[in-house]
């Protein structure tokens, strides 16, 4: 349920693995990370060899899963994972107690010969190997194994569901790729149309088949895919998705429901590169400049400045603001007040008065980086009127600001007041339910 991350961060203290009998050896050259994942208790990482390492509340490798009550075994530092010795695996990701991991056929990865393999806890079918028998070792998909006309190439876990998006390995106008999905199914987390749990892979038959799907991401109980072209589904638990009240009995959204960006594109997302997933809110990053987030805004987790849950995606504050702002610290404070200006105050009211300017200039700030998302710059966005002649038209003052605005900073401020607009909607249904 978590991101990656990319190449290039040392794994200190870590040695290499023998290539002829699997034991770790030192090594002069010390070891890469590729990718991270962490779910649940658990972490793992896979090297610049292609070799996967856990740690955590991990399966245990060496014990038959055979009349054994499934028990996690703690592993305090990084152990290689055994299975894999020989092989190259490409992506991992993992849920409370389950691991999927796409892994090379061969000794390397060439092309699409990645076969997907899952182990772990199994009380709810998340291993999508036909039964809810738990797995210590990793065991092989059949659906996505080498003979499948499927190939598998991204991954997601929930707390106890899995995702897959997939392609056909021959050329198909009509399929370009497709998401799999297997598990628990209480909250519609599966896309099934239905709150059964799915014991194989299946299809998500509601998607756009001729979209390239580009990303896939779980949270405990919820699923979102985001395509290249800009669309974006989420499906599962309501709360987390953001949604619409109008969803199906028991607030769960069963089936993949489209989600708005609402911008200059419509209801398509500019160049949409990754979703992610957290406990019960998402966030999709474009190809390097925005981020959105909707779901619960409990702890601040949506990122723009407020703790409210927000149905609609909204932009998230990126760049953040800054923190150090200029402190005014003038010689003498003039306040003018009946035709008469008092120059000369006492220290603790230059102090008091210094705090107070700086509590406002910082709620000026947060407010004009929530509006227009970027910091507060006292020389350009103070109006002219109001720091030659001490007036301010409101009006002609916003008319005048509209004016200058480009096209991306009107795009914004409509996002702004839409959002701002569906709060308080949001709010007058509350009431008006409680009453």
């Amino acid at each position: 349920m978590m991101g990656q991350f990319g190449a290039g961060v040392t794994i200190t203290g870590f040695h290499g693995i023998n290539p002829t009998d699997g034991s770790i050896t030192k090594s002069e050259t010390q070891l890469k990370i590729s990718s991270v994942k962490a779910g649940g208790n658990m972490s793992l990482a896979i090297d610049d060899l292609g070799s996967l390492w856990i740690w955590g509340n991990c399966p245990p490798q060496d014990t038959s899963n055979e009349g054994e009550e499934f028990a996690l075994l703690t592993t305090y530092n990084p152990m290689p994972v055994w299975h894999f010795h020989g092989q190259t695996v490409v992506k991992v990701a993992c849920g409370n107690e389950h691991i999927l991991a796409l892994v090379s056929s061969g000794e390397t990865h060439q092309g699409s010969d990645l076969v997907c393999y899952s182990w772990g806890n199994n009380n709810h079918g998340q291993l999508g190997l036909g039964d809810t028998d738990i797995r210590a070792v990793p065991e092989m998909i059949e659906i996505f194994n080498t003979e499948s006309p499927w190939a598998a190439y991204e991954l997601a876990c929930g707390a106890f569901h899995s995702a897959i998006l997939a392609c056909k390995k021959e050329d198909d106008d009509s399929v370009k790729s497709v998401c799999w999905t297997f598990g628990l199914g209480d909250n519609g987390q599966l896309g099934q149309g239905t709150t059964k749990k799915a014991l194989h892979p299946e299809m998500v038959r509601s998607l756009r088949v001729n979209e390239w799907l580009v990303s896939v991401d779980c949270g405990l109980f919820h699923t979102s895919v985001v395509s290249s072209v800009g669309d974006v589904w989420s499906w599962g638990m309501e709360n987390g998705l953001g949604l619409c009240t109008e969803v199906s009995e028991g607030g769960d959204a069963l089936t993949p429901r489209v989600i708005s960006c609402n911008g200059q594109n419509g209801s398509k997302f500019p160049d949409p590169i990754q979703v992610a997933c957290g406990a019960a809110h998402t966030v999709l990053a474009d190809n390097g400049y925005k981020l959105w987030s909707w779901g619960r805004g409990r702890s601040g987790v949506l990122g723009n400045g407020q703790v409210n849950d927000f149905f609609d995606p909204n932009l998230v504050l990126w760049p953040p603001l800054h923190q150090d702002f200029e402190k005014n610290e003038p010689e003498t404070i003039s306040v003018k007040s009946s035709d008469k200006t008092y120059a000369e105050k006492s220290s603790k009211d230059v102090t008091e008065i210094e705090k107070n300017l700086d509590i406002i200039e910082n709620y000026a700030s947060i407010l004009h980086g929530a509006v227009f998302g970027k910091p507060f710059d006292k020389a350009k966005d103070i109006p002219v009127s109001l720091t030659s002649s001490g007036s301010f038209d409101v009006g002609k003052a916003w008319d005048d600001m509209l004016e200058s605005c480009d096209y991306d900073t009107l795009v914004r401020l409509e996002m702004f007041y839409h959002n701002m607009l569906e709060v308080v909607k949001d709010k007058i249904m509350k009431r008006k339910i409680k009453e």
